[in-house]
């Protein structure tokens, strides 16, 4: 039997529009960190300050800990002003992370339907004022491409 439901289809969409593509002032809400045999890695919790238009959004993403990845771990950390001496020691301590504000440029990725958030670049809060004015480069460098 078919029931009819009112708003129904609501309840189905997601109540949060998805974060667009760009660059955000933002703060670390948490930090995790997830072994896997092959790619270990952090998952990140940001809150968005700044644009204003999308300020508390959430932005979650993952930071591997692989060789190979180990430098954008390092530039996160700095960027986002970690404690140096952790870093000299070589450690990452989780409670010391929430709170530490940063910017950061996000771009999405959608793997087999499901939208996933790529952390592409980190700067320290005190640029944000020069980088949310500035042009966003991958779009001016697609469309130089488009005009070659």
């Amino acid at each position: 039997m078919k029931r009819k439901v009112p708003g129904l289809a609501e309840t189905a969409r997601d109540a949060r529009p998805e974060i667009p593509d760009g660059v955000f002032l933002v703060r670390v809400d948490g930090a995790r960190f997830h072994w896997h045999a092959r790619k270990p890695f952090y998952v990140l919790r940001l809150s968005v300050i700044e644009p204003l238009a999308v300020a508390g959004q959430p932005i979650v993403g993952r930071l591997y800990c692989t060789q190979k990845a180990m430098w954008k771990l390092g530039w996160f950390l700095r960027d986002f002003l970690y404690d140096p001496e952790f870093l000299a020691h070589e450690e990452v301590d989780e409670k010391a992370l929430p709170g530490l504000r940063g910017v950061v440029k996000i771009s999405h990725t959608v793997i087999n339907g499901i939208s996933l958030v790529n952390l592409d670049g980190f700067a320290p809060a005190s640029q944000w004022e020069e980088l949310s004015t500035a042009p966003v480069s991958s779009a001016s460098r697609s469309n130089h491409a488009e005009a070659s």
